[in-house]
């Protein structure tokens, strides 16, 4: 019988079976543990800072979501010349300033002709009984003008030679309007060619504009070669190619923009140098560009973006399209009449349309208060037709 001495080993007893292996010891996983580490710092961060850019945004909170460009550092802003500073402090100024009352105020009707207007007959029928509520003026740049109407005599001013598609245009426009600002109850200036006509009656258009709180300034941006083609990089630093604007030259502007126009010079003179016929190889018609880019640059919530007078450039010609005696109805008038919604299209081969609804104090109406381009002929047509398609 074997003794418990006799059943203890000795080391050198101990047989190695065959097949074992050394296991070496279990190496930690580092990178997990890095991973997890990550990831919770990435949940603590967006929590406390929830990005507010991208979609992802939302996986975390919805709240306050932001563009990439809010976490980048701010653009550097261009530094304005002295000349900027000062015609900047002079708007923001007249803009600021609480207009005076009028206790009769009025429209200034300002005419730009090249000499008589063939259609006086019809604005005194316009005019008729609404004394003390509008004033003329009358710009003839090549003929002294022979007037048929009472309210037209002796209310030419000081002219000079108009050349179409260059400065000498927008001189006329502020010349009509330095006259009509001298009148202190003129508190709304309407441009008019001598090819134009009213739609409406003129207690329909003196409500429509004495009390609206915008100026009628057409203004939209034309990528093609009619467009931001003509500009100018001499225009720089004041006059960007991303503020460059286009727009009819008919405008009914409230005094405060009368004034700040009659004020600028700084972007007026960039106007005269670099916007003319020819220059630099390209046809920048002044009349079309300056106004429009004038207010986009100091006061673009200001303005309606569209005139009030209406014009047919559907024939797509260097003039809109004039209206003959055979044209004249009283389904076109009223045609016109009903448009409610301003559009426009680029100059470029995609032909891009632009359209917004023609808001008054937010309310949508009718667009156009005037229309043109009307041919003398068509004078007794209008004359027969005036008392009832001028019905608001």
């Amino acid at each position: 019988m074997k003794t418990v001495k006799d059943l203890r080993l000795g080391a050198g007893d101990v047989q190695i079976l065959p097949g074992s292996r050394h296991r070496p010891p279990m190496k930690k996983p580092m990178w997990i543990i890095v991973l997890v580490l990550f990831v919770c710092v990435f949940l603590i961060c967006a929590y406390i800072y929830p990005p507010k850019s991208s979609s992802a945004c939302y996986i975390f909170s919805s709240e306050n979501c932001r563009s990439i460009t809010d976490w980048l550092p701010p653009a550097p802003a261009r530094e304005y010349t002295d000349e900027e500073i000062a015609s900047r402090a002079v708007v923001r100024d007249i803009l600021k300033t609480p207009l005076a009352l009028s206790k009769n105020p009025k429209i200034a009707f300002m005419f730009l002709s090249p000499g008589s207007l063939p259609f006086e007959r019809l604005w005194d029928k316009f005019f008729q009984g609404h004394e003390g509520k509008f004033s003329v003026y009358v710009h003839a740049s090549k003929t002294k003008p022979i007037h048929v109407s009472r309210y037209f005599v002796d209310r030419d001013i000081r002219s000079a030679q108009v050349v179409w598609g260059k400065i000498s245009m927008v001189n006329a426009e502020r010349r009509l309007l330095a006259n009509a600002l001298q009148d202190p109850d003129n508190q709304q200036f309407v441009l008019l060619s001598d090819s134009c006509v009213p739609l409406y009656t003129f207690d329909y258009i003196f409500d429509y504009l004495m009390y609206t709180n915008v100026s009628f300034v057409d203004c939209f941006m034309d990528p093609g070669p009619h467009g931001n083609g003509r500009y100018s990089k001499r225009m720089l630093p004041e006059i960007e190619m991303k503020n460059f604007r286009k727009g009819a030259q008919w405008f009914s502007m409230k005094r405060q923009h009368a004034v700040i126009v009659m004020a600028d010079n700084l972007y007026y003179s960039k106007f005269k140098a670099y916007c003319q016929p020819g220059f630099e190889g390209k046809n920048c018609i002044a009349d079309e560009h300056y106004l429009p880019t004038f207010f986009q640059i100091v006061d673009p919530g200001g303005i309606a973006n569209w005139s009030t007078t209406h014009v047919d450039w559907s024939e797509r010609k260097w003039h809109p399209k004039s209206y003959r005696v055979r044209d004249i109805s009283y389904e076109l008038l009223k045609n016109i009449t009903s448009i409610d919604v301003s559009v426009h299209v680029s100059s470029d081969e995609k032909r891009q349309v632009q359209s917004w609804p023609c808001l008054w104090n937010g309310i949508q109406k009718p667009c156009y208060l005037f229309a043109r381009k009307f041919n003398p002929g068509t004078l007794n047509t209008l004359l027969q037709l005036f008392s009832n398609y001028s019905a608001s």
